[in-house]
């Protein structure tokens, strides 16, 4: 009986802690992040109700390889190609100039050698996923500029953190022979991942389509938990991060048919260990260190998150971020990170620097992690943009034939014509401000994120026939298609386009009705402008609709062979502006048409 209220002691003090810390410290406005971190100070350092939080520690970790895999999920391969300039520029800038900068404040100010300055240095450079990604979850700005950027800055130092160790048994004293042992590290972490890529390609997705056909439930949990863990595992083996690992397998997964499915049986035990680890931190802290080196604490930590601060803001400037942009990331990324804990411990085993010193370096990193909410306030205060206004979301009376998201100029003018033809429409939009200027007007519309399952179910997207995607950012009207057409197959999906490109990303998706946001306006600009040079109006109708013809044309060959396709068929150029010289056989009809009109 002892033995078993023994096992079940712990589980019950940590999960009472968080009960009670999270929600206090989300009303108190200091988020719940740091309410985690504050309930295990107290249980740990404080009251000594648990002793080992290095161990859990551990386990803990397990939240941030679950938060990655997710993000994966969020990222397919062509996505995380464009971002290749942040993470392989601005995050190996970040990585290079800020270990180097303050790996010179600790061999020249603190005295350090030059290989425990080194570690530190890159040490500290690292800043937590963990803290930073949950930050932006709960802020709702993962998809925003800055969240991406942040994120690709992140994405490199999981990467970096292999070298990093790889570098530790060099520096180590009498370490010169471990550059054949570093060589080899590095010839299998490229095959780790290299592997890992291959399963995931050609393995993981009929893998997945045997086990929905059990249609057992628990089955497809029991294989979304094996495949994040075992992709975690192949690259800790490696040498690699187990979040890496987990982010890979999610991008290879991030095209699959059960991508929804995989996200939703993986976001419990997301949420459940990303708690658990903030508290581990606070249980990790050694108060007794603190305390006995209190003034050189009380300047390094501040000292450190302004630093990181400063390059930070400065690279992502120079990157070309806006001034909100860099503050943002500035102050949402200045702490250390767990993966210095994992530095620190290897070089104290390297005899690099003694225990002592590691000790007081993850006590650092721990405190400037219970400061980063803090600075992420003083980011916004410093930052030029006004903060978007929220409000309730109240969908009573919501419910018709056709849900229009989005609400801007395209889909003010698309309203009118449904309006005035007599349909009922249900209009949600996401800015505050623009909800309250329509009801000035006598006008309803309902506030809310389309690209939220529940804000659609709570507009009557069941009831509706037709949902009007008006939106005008071209990730946002991604996101809500393919969530429409993954939960939602049975609606029929108009959606506003941003450009050629995004119309047959659009028809790929099988949407039902797409248009680009400038293509009509431009015809009758066009046409008008023909007009006024003198041309016959029939003859300026038939040339638009030759030009709408051919474009149409070109799409549907394009939609097969890529965008670059069409140019040699339509007998004009391959380029990806639309068809600006006709074919010399529809010339002569047009010049029919023109003889037509003057005889």
């Amino acid at each position: 009986m002892e033995a078993a209220l023994h096992t079940y002691y712990q589980p019950l003090l940590l999960l009472g802690a968080a009960i009670i810390a999270a929600p206090l410290f989300k009303w108190l406005g200091l988020g719940t992040i740091l309410g985690y971190l504050a309930a295990g100070v107290a249980i740990g350092p404080v009251a000594q109700l648990i002793a080992d939080g290095e161990e859990l520690l551990h386990v803990a970790e397990l939240g941030v390889v679950f938060l990655l895999f997710l993000i994966g999920l969020e990222l397919n391969p062509s996505r995380l190609w464009t971002m290749r300039r942040d993470i392989f520029g601005l995050g190996l800038a970040q990585v290079l100039v800020t270990g180097f900068a303050l790996a010179l404040i600790a061999f020249f100010l603190l005295g350090f050698p030059v290989s425990a300055a080194m570690v530190i240095g890159f040490g500290l450079a690292l800043s937590s996923t963990a803290f930073a990604m949950q930050t932006l979850e709960s802020q709702g700005t993962l998809n925003q500029r800055y969240g991406r950027t942040a994120f690709s800055v992140l994405l490199f130092q999981d990467i970096a953190i292999a070298p990093l160790l790889a570098v530790v048994p060099l520096l180590s004293p009498g370490g010169e022979g471990a550059a054949d042992i570093s060589g080899s590290r590095f010839v299998l972490a490229l095959a780790s991942v290299a592997a890992l890529i291959l399963v995931g390609r050609y393995v993981l997705n009929p893998l997945f389509r045997v086990i929905a056909t059990t249609g057992a439930r628990e089955v497809m949990i029991a294989a979304a938990l094996f495949v994040v863990l075992a992709s975690a595992t192949l690259l800790q083996l490696a040498g690699l991060s187990m979040g890496l690992g987990a982010f890979i397998a999610g991008v290879l997964l991030a095209d699959s048919s059960f991508r929804h499915e995989l996200s939703a049986d993986i976001e419990p035990f997301r949420g459940i260990l990303l708690g658990l680890f903030f508290m581990a931190v606070g249980l990790s802290l050694d108060l007794g260190v603190v305390i006995e080196n209190w003034a050189l604490v009380l300047v390094a930590v501040p000292a450190l998150m302004l630093a990181k601060s400063a390059i930070l803001y400065g690279l992502c400037r120079l990157f070309g971020c806006d001034h909100d942009c860099a503050m943002r990331i500035a102050a949402l990324l200045p702490q250390g990170g767990e993966f210095g804990f994992v530095l620190f411990t290897a070089a104290s085993a390297a005899l690099i620097f003694p225990p002592a010193t590691a000790s007081l370096l993850t006590a650092v990193v721990t405190l400037s992690m219970a400061l980063t909410p803090l600075f992420v306030r003083i980011g916004e205060r410093l930052t030029r943009g006004e903060e978007r206004e929220e409000m309730d979301e109240n969908f009573h009376g919501a419910g018709a034939d056709i849900l229009m998201i989005g609400f801007s100029r395209f889909g003010q003018i698309a309203s009118q014509i449904l309006l005035a033809g007599g349909s009922d429409v249900t209009i949600i939009d996401h800015s505050a401000a623009r909800v309250r200027a329509v009801e000035n007007f006598g006008f309803r519309i309902y506030f809310g994120d389309g690209r939220r399952r529940e804000v659609l179910e709570a507009a009557g997207i069941q009831r509706a026939k037709i949902v009007a995607v008006c939106t005008n950012v071209r990730s946002t009207t991604d996101a809500i298609v393919e969530m429409i057409k993954s939960e939602f197959p049975h609606v029929k999906l108009y959606v506003r386009s941003y450009d050629r490109a995004h119309t047959l990303a659009l028809r790929a998706q099988g949407v039902d009705y797409e248009i680009r946001e400038t293509f009509e306006s431009a015809l009758i600009f066009g046409r008008k402008s023909l007009e006024a040079l003198g041309t016959a109006e029939a003859v300026a109708e038939a040339i638009v609709e030759d030009v709408r013809r051919r474009d149409e044309e070109r799409l549907a060959i394009q939609s097969l062979e890529g965008l670059q396709a069409g140019g040699e068929k339509m007998h004009v150029r391959p380029v990806t502006p639309e068809p600006l010289i006709k074919p010399a056989r529809e010339g002569r009809r047009l010049d029919r048409v023109r003889e037509d009109n003057t005889t």
